[in-house]
């Protein structure tokens, strides 16, 4: 799927390099994906980690470490759970606040309770399009603009005229820091720990 907190042609035109087929569409894309990816770790979405599952009499239970805010007749998109649990389903009951159930068809072998690793990732409807919002594509124009910099300068750093070079590695734990101000806002607090 193509990004959307900033699309190739932004990004061609942002670094000025419209109409130049030296550098492939992938190769763009590659760069503008990753700038959104990097985002998507901070920014909060409705989204809980499951870390234990079962299955009993077609029923697929699902456990949490923290409480969840879903609610029965929700639907969610269930990831990384393996292929019988995993797919957009419907609540059917939650026994507490760190457990969900939904139906499963067409299962008919049950399964203990058993570890995910890594943890499934269950996805709720998020009411805000990050790509709509100019503090998200601003952080991302940025984010891509250093990494396509880093791919460009040999050694991954910008050297002045004088043989100055300005920061170690520009994709160093400090990218973020550059647009933490803009995102600031929209932050999970998972993001921030650590």
């Amino acid at each position: 799927m193509a990004a959307t907190y900033i699309t190739m042609a932004e990004l061609r035109a942002l670094l000025n390099i419209t109409g130049i087929t030296l550098y492939s569409d992938a190769s763009v894309e590659e760069v503008c994906q990753a700038s959104e990816d990097i985002l998507k770790k901070y920014l909060w979405f409705n989204q809980y980690s499951a870390s234990r599952q079962k299955l009993e009499s077609g029923v697929a239970y699902l456990y949490f470490d923290n409480p969840t805010g879903l609610y029965v007749g929700e639907t969610i998109v269930i990831t990384n759970a393996g292929s019988k649990y995993n797919g957009s389903k419907t609540i059917a009951s939650i026994p507490d606040p760190y457990s969900i159930t939904y139906t499963v068809s067409g299962q008919s072998t049950d399964e203990p309770i058993h570890a995910i690793k890594p943890p499934a990732l269950v996805s709720a409807v998020t009411h805000i399009d990050y790509a709509t919002v100019p503090a998200v594509r601003e952080a991302a124009a940025a984010l891509a603009t250093t990494i396509w910099q880093a791919r460009q300068a040999p050694g991954a750093s910008v050297t002045t005229i004088d043989g100055f070079i300005a920061s170690p590695y520009q994709l160093g734990n400090t990218l973020i820091a550059k647009v933490r101000g803009l995102i600031a806002p929209y932050m999970s607090p998972n993001s921030m720990v650590g």
